[in-house]
């Protein structure tokens, strides 16, 4: 087992085990520091993480469950495949849910909620000359605070559900990802939602999550050992 870059990791015994081995050992795959084929050894990763086997194992069941790895019988737990199929999938749930949580912000417009939103995107165009990596987790905020301004606190658990494989391939689509882009995407929303226009609002949001579909078959062509499945050009 390799684990790329991450430094140890130093458990907070005061707060639950598995949580935090699992959060550690899903980052270290969507990040691409544990690939595809990689063997996880519990020996190793309780060794590594300073505890016992039995949380690692839990963390292991999860996983499994993302379907991020696959224990395959009397050789081991691997890291798994991204699958295209359910790359395909959770990006029509995600863009289902959230294209009806934006028609009915456009409907209510809620004055505070689009300040909060255009503050978010000032943020967002600070940083638009770093590395692609650092704008992750403000596009992550930007699609939470639709969901919780909207009031589907529990949709946004759903969509965080989905997304494991989806992230996989945000981080290996790095380099070809405009974030500049994604950014007047999201503005593009806010204002039709600070105008009430519904429809708009409605084409703005789905645009914005359809990028993945143009994006998938280069990064699918040029890291093929990634990927379970194909995906027409």
């Amino acid at each position: 087992m390799t684990i790329g870059p991450q430094k140890l990791f130093v458990l907070d015994h005061k707060s639950a085990i598995v949580p935090q081995v699992y959060r550690w050992l899903r980052r270290a795959i969507i990040h691409a520091e544990l690939v595809p084929g990689s063997r996880l050894s519990e020996t190793d990763i309780a060794a590594h993480m300073a505890t016992s086997r039995q949380p690692v194992r839990e963390a292991f069941i999860k996983l499994v469950e993302d379907g991020l790895v696959e224990v395959r019988p009397q050789r081991g737990t691997y890291v798994r495949k991204i699958s295209v199929g359910a790359v395909m999938d959770a990006r029509f749930i995600r863009e289902a849910i959230e294209a009806e949580i934006v028609r009915e912000l456009a409907c209510k417009s809620d004055l505070c909620l689009v300040r909060d939103l255009q503050r978010q995107i000032q943020i967002q165009r600070s940083i638009a000359g770093l590395e692609p990596s650092s704008f992750f987790q403000l596009d992550e905020e930007f699609h939470r605070t639709l969901a919780e301004g909207a009031g589907h606190v529990h949709a946004w658990t759903v969509i965080e559900g989905l997304r494991s494989h989806l992230d996989r391939v945000r981080h290996l689509a790095t380099r070809k990802l405009s974030v500049a882009t994604m950014i007047e995407q999201h503005a593009a929303v806010v204002e039709a939602i600070s105008r009430g226009d519904v429809p708009e609002a409605d084409r703005a949001i789905r645009g914005h999550l359809r990028t993945i579909l143009t994006e998938l078959p280069l990064i699918v062509r040029d890291c093929p050992l990634f990927f379970d499945g194909d995906v027409e050009a």
